[in-house]
């Protein structure tokens, strides 16, 4: 998977319902060419359904964790905007203090997760991370859809 796949792969965790050429539109490609990735993604099995989620299905990825993230001088938009490509990033927050961003992330597994965190600590621009792992949410006022 390439940043295009990854890109499209998060427009549709977002909205599986999205039609082919909103995604076009959005990501600056034909429509043919959208197609054509998501043809492939099903074909090669990384997508591998569609599925309705009830709010109660919303935490289906177990392994949940907060990581913290140092950038290099003025990179914070080109550092949003790569991780903005990871399916496993729900949300990106600035903050301030040591860390310049705190991304949520979610997999299916602790080795997912660490692959996802060596791609990550690979984005130009960030020069140190901390993760630590969601145990448990004993208590939520956000609604998760």
């Amino acid at each position: 998977m390439d940043d295009i796949d990854r890109s499209l792969v998060t427009i549709l965790r977002h909205d599986g319902r999205r039609s082919i050429s909103d995604i076009a539109l959005a990501l600056g490609l034909s429509r043919a060419t959208v197609r054509a990735r998501i043809a492939r993604m099903e074909r090669d099995g990384d997508i591998i359904g569609y599925t309705v989620m009830l709010r109660a299905d919303a935490g289906a990825m177990p392994v949940r964790g907060l990581t913290l993230v140092e950038v290099e001088g003025r990179r914070t938009a080109q550092v949003i905007d790569a991780l903005a490509g990871f399916p496993e990033v729900g949300a990106v927050h600035t903050t301030n203090g040591r860390w310049d961003l705190v991304a949520e992330i979610s997999a299916q597994s602790l080795t997912d997760l660490d692959g996802v965190l060596r791609r990550l600590r690979l984005i130009p621009g960030i020069t140190g991370s901390e993760t630590s792992l969601l145990l448990a949410t004993p208590r939520s006022t956000r609604a998760r859809l």
